[in-house]
């Protein structure tokens, strides 16, 4: 009966200590390390600086952009990575012309270079300007003209077919190109031949639909007074003429926006008529 009891008394002293080590309070578990919260960071700041440059014995290439272009990523984004593309694309022409040459003859470096500048800013749009300057060989360089106008709250690029309601007959605007470009020519070339919107023999006008063209700054602060429409050389004439840039005012097309992006314009252009920049 003693033992019985012994027994029985460790027992009960064994589980009154096991229950109280379970009772006892554990040590709380160490906390992950707050998160630290990484800016944002847009595609423009990942992969798109404000300028490229790359240069080898065969070519250099060269890429610029304004810092307008800064507020909206996905369009600086874009046109980096295009621009990239195609700029590496040229690099890699020039060495294999190089190499098929195979040193006969020596070949100065080929240079590309794309420019972005910005032409206006509105409440909805965005406006820019692009020159190409190219020379791969033969007796001059080449420019040629580009555009971009974009819809900052859409985030996407506007065509003539969003700009112009859908459907409009822009032959009013194409006539109204086409005697401006008329004017400029007299004026720069001293010139009596006409163009039309018809090609024959010679020279035509461009359709204003199938041409570069960029927001006018305005009299009114803000809007745009009409479009300026980027002409390069060889389109209205020899090379020697060089390219024009052409502004129309808002009276030949306001009948013709789009409502969507009526309200972008008004007053009229700051200039009208040739407003090539010459050096």
């Amino acid at each position: 009966m003693v033992k019985t009891l012994a027994l029985t008394g460790l027992v009960a002293t064994a589980l009154l200590a096991g229950c109280q080590r379970r009772e006892e309070p554990q040590e709380p578990a160490p906390q992950p390390a707050p998160a630290v919260e990484e800016p944002e960071v847009t595609p423009a700041d990942a992969g798109a600086p404000m300028s490229f440059e790359e240069s080898s014995p065969y070519a250099s290439v060269e890429m610029s952009f304004p810092d307008a272009i800064r507020s909206q990523p996905d369009l600086h984004a874009r046109l980096y990575r295009e621009g990239v593309r195609v700029l590496r694309q040229f690099s890699e022409g020039a060495q294999a012309d190089r190499s098929e040459f195979q040193g006969e003859i020596e070949l100065p470096p080929y240079a590309r270079n794309i420019e972005y500048a910005l032409a206006l800013e509105t409440g909805k749009l965005l406006s820019l300007r692009r020159l190409d300057y190219e020379y791969a060989g033969g007796a001059h360089p080449n420019n040629a003209y580009g555009s971009v106008l974009w819809d900052k709250a859409l985030r996407r690029e506007v065509g003539a077919r969003d700009l112009f309601r859908r459907g409009a007959d822009l032959t009013a605007l194409d006539r109204a190109l086409c005697q401006a470009i008329n004017q400029a020519k007299r004026a720069r070339t001293g010139s009596s031949e006409i163009l039309t919107l018809e090609r024959s023999d010679g020279w035509a006008c461009p359709r204003a639909a199938d041409t570069p063209y960029v927001l006018a700054p305005s009299t009114t602060p803000g809007r745009a007074g009409g479009l300026i429409f980027l002409i390069g050389p060889y389109v209205v004439g020899p090379h020697a003429e060089g390219g024009y840039e052409i502004a129309v005012p808002l009276s030949a097309f306001r009948g013709l926006l789009n409502a969507a992006y009526a309200d972008e314009f008004d007053g009229a252009p700051a200039r009208t008529g040739d407003v090539t920049e010459r050096s």
